[in-house]
């Protein structure tokens, strides 16, 4: 068959497909008006995991299962906002790791609003002006953002996704190595290059800053400065590669959490956040975690923080796998809110990466 026929032949193919995708907006729209109607959330990651999970299974090539994810992420951003149009708190401006996380969850039809620090990110939320905001919580070379656990040990908001994104920090300046005096950077990106940074520009002085585009800014206007951040964030603000991947560590990882007014449904492959604290007696640690031991319960993660009510006061953060809902875990939360001082389940939501 000759180019032209073929070409013919994806024509015709690419109008039912454009059909179809309208038939699919309309249902969006009508799935927006009962949501309305029912007072329910517009974003719901368990739904995401479920379309995406089918149309994989459904695939038997040659289009890879992470092109259709990547096709179908901006199917489902353009239903999001015909059902509502949405506006989502981020880390940083354009460029920002945050800011291309959120991008990877939400796609492209929605709004992003930058934000300065995290704590503006919840206060977004809280007061209405964003629907979602997308928040940095932990990486695999730094471990916790504290910012973030301490503002969700205070807030109503919920967890209601998780997001999983590689971390990729390059040396950006529009000025050579050598001539390099001073480098802008957030604390965990400078962090995450300590020993590069040690090994390769020893003498250079360190300026603290909250976003990597805010450093990028900086470097991008004052004389013989660099700043550490993404490619995106190079070519939004015109600074040229002076060194590519000056992370410590392969496989530099951040998870980020989506936090809104509520978190997501079941989905039978999920996993819940708490914080509790405890008495301060021998052993109290022990016998809190003791449940979910009883009830076969996975737990993912622990991390303590200091409550900053009394000295010597902590808040224990425990991530485990299943939801809120699940009987064994309610059995388990049941228990736990019996034996501790306080409890607050940070929200369940499903595991998609």
């Amino acid at each position: 068959m000759e180019i032209n026929e073929i070409r013919k032949k994806i024509d015709k193919l690419d109008e039912k497909i454009v059909a179809l995708l309208n038939d699919r907006a309309q249902m969006s729209l009508a799935i927006g008006k009962e949501k309305a109607k029912n007072n329910k959330s517009v974003y719901a990651p368990d739904r995401e995991k479920e379309v995406l999970d089918r149309i994989k299974a459904l695939s038997h090539g040659p289009v890879t299962a992470s092109a259709l994810e990547a096709i179908y992420r901006e199917i489902m951003s353009c239903s999001l906002s015909l059902e509502k149009p949405l506006s989502i708190a981020v880390l940083g401006q354009k460029g920002s790791y945050t800011y291309t996380a959120a991008r990877q969850i939400f796609g492209l039809q929605v709004s992003y609003l930058g934000c300065s620090t995290i704590g503006e990110i919840f206060q977004k939320v809280e007061d209405g002006e964003c629907d979602y905001g997308v928040v940095p919580i932990e990486n695999s070379t730094e471990g916790a953002v504290t910012p973030t656990f301490d503002l969700l040990a205070d807030s109503e908001l919920k967890i209601c996704r998780q997001f999983l994104r590689e971390i990729r920090h390059n040396l950006l300046s529009n000025y050579p190595k050598e001539k390099i005096v001073k480098i802008y950077a957030n604390a965990q990106a400078l962090g995450q290059c300590r020993i590069w940074l040690s090994h390769n520009m020893p003498d250079v002085g360190h300026i603290f800053v909250a976003s990597t585009t805010d450093a990028a800014q900086h470097a991008s206007k004052e004389k013989n400065t660099a700043s550490i951040g993404s490619l995106e964030v190079a070519e939004e603000y015109g600074l040229n590669v002076v060194a590519k991947n000056i992370y410590d560590t392969t496989h530099n990882t951040t998870r980020f959490f989506v936090i809104g007014r509520n978190d997501a449904a079941q989905t039978g492959k999920d996993r819940t956040s708490i914080l509790f604290s405890i008495k301060d007696k021998v052993g109290a640690l022990y016998k809190m975690l003791e449940p979910f031991y009883k009830e076969k319960i996975n737990l993912t993660k622990i991390e303590s923080r200091p409550s900053k009510k009394k000295a010597w006061d902590y808040y224990f953060f425990v991530d485990f796998e299943g939801h809120r809902l699940d009987p064994k875990v309610k059995r388990a939360l049941d228990q736990l809110e019996n034996m501790c001082k306080y409890l607050k389940v940070l929200g369940s939501y499903p595991v998609l990466e």
